[in-house]
């Protein structure tokens, strides 16, 4: 036990009385609130399931033959009037040429990249064979791979027993220039796949 006087000695902290009431943690609370509903703002579209976009549908130009469609001389605007066009429609074009094209148009080889800024297109979409190779061949196997149509004039009669689908009609879409009009027969707008 302890002495009465001791126990007198013992000194006691007062109670602190309440600091004043902080607005930090309201603040603080705010700008939680602020940046939970930025984050669903931004965030909520990626969230989302995205639905498929549709499948692309590619049409093939003969580019080394749609050259000679205005006046049968080599020429680019007759390939720019059918990527154009085909485009306007909503397929995605693809031109190959044999590759002596550039030596016809302007003196010289010429490769895909060349092709692709002439025609302002991506170079993934401009193909140049390699030399001593028929643009042909790699035409109907590249449309029966993409399940694509070719814009020509040629008939592809050699090929006839390898690729079928030339003598189907649609496969191969005729035209030509006329008075400096584009004319292509059998090009409708793609089908959507839903």
């Amino acid at each position: 036990m302890l002495p009465l006087a001791d126990f007198k000695s013992i000194t006691v902290e007062p109670t602190p009385t309440e600091a004043p009431a902080s607005h930090l943690g309201t603040e603080l609370a705010v700008a939680g609130g602020v940046l939970l509903v930025l984050l669903l703002v931004f965030l909520r579209p990626r969230l989302r399931p995205r639905a498929k976009p549709a499948a692309e549908e590619w049409i093939l130009i003969d580019g080394s033959n749609v050259m000679h469609w205005q006046d049968n001389t080599p020429r680019l605007d007759p390939v720019r009037a059918v990527i154009a066009e085909v485009r306007k429609k909503g397929y995605v074009p693809g031109v190959v040429f044999d590759a002596n094209a550039g030596w016809k148009l302007e003196g010289r080889y010429m490769h895909d990249g060349d092709f692709a800024r002439l025609l302002e297109m991506d170079p993934a979409q401009v193909l140049v064979v390699e030399k001593g190779t028929q643009a042909d061949p790699f035409l109907l196997q590249t449309a029966r791979e993409f399940g694509a149509r070719i814009v020509t004039n040629d008939r592809f009669r050699d090929y006839a027993a390898d690729h079928p689908e030339v003598e189907e009609p649609g496969f191969l879409i005729p035209g030509g220039m006329q008075g400096g009009k584009l004319r292509l027969e059998g090009l409708p707008a793609p089908a959507r796949k839903g």
